[in-house]
């Protein structure tokens, strides 16, 4: 049992070093566009479609609700707070739920970091895609997006074995010894 628990805990400590690591990867990358380039320079990575672009955003994706920081910080600390809470509470044992939670948490926190520091968010991952101009983001949303695609898998998943669990027992299953 305490071999059991220990193993527990050492899984929800991965987590949060997900989240650790996005962290420190997003505010790293937003403190070297910060300081090494001026705001709207642009390094061309691959031609026609990945630029290094130095952009702040005061708003959300795409730039929608500008200027609301008071939401924003509002909105975010309920956000980490409900993701810790569904950590301990639901990860345990479940590694692709704690994962995404992992990633979603840090990926919140490292735009929390710049909201509270700068009210903006450094953005600089400017790509092309079929001639698009996608809106400049960094390594938080990157997480975020990616936090939120693995939750939905985990949902999908939860939700066919559920149907599957529900009828199989409308069926009765019958097991001889």
């Amino acid at each position: 049992m305490l071999k059991e628990t220990r193993e527990l805990e050492e899984t929800l400590v991965f987590y949060y070093i997900i989240a650790l690591i996005i962290i420190a990867l997003d505010q790293w990358t937003k403190w070297l566009v910060a300081t090494k380039m001026e705001l709207g320079d642009s390094i061309t990575v691959i031609e026609n479609f990945f630029y290094i672009t130095s952009h702040r955003n005061s708003g959300a994706a795409w730039g929608i609700l500008e200027g609301q920081m008071a939401f924003f910080y509002i909105i975010t600390t309920v956000v980490i707070v409900g993701i810790i809470y569904f950590i301990q509470k639901g990860a345990k044992g479940k590694l692709l739920y704690g994962v995404s939670l992992g990633l979603i948490l840090g990926g919140a926190i490292g735009n929390f970091i710049d909201r509270i520091r700068h009210q903006y968010v450094v953005d600089f991952v400017n790509t092309y895609i079929f001639n698009y101009d996608f809106p400049i983001f960094n390594i938080a949303d990157s997480s975020l997006v990616i936090g939120v695609i693995l939750l939905i898998i985990v949902m999908l998943k939860e939700e066919k074995a559920a149907k599957k669990e529900k009828e199989n027992g409308k069926k009765g299953t019958y097991h001889s010894e």
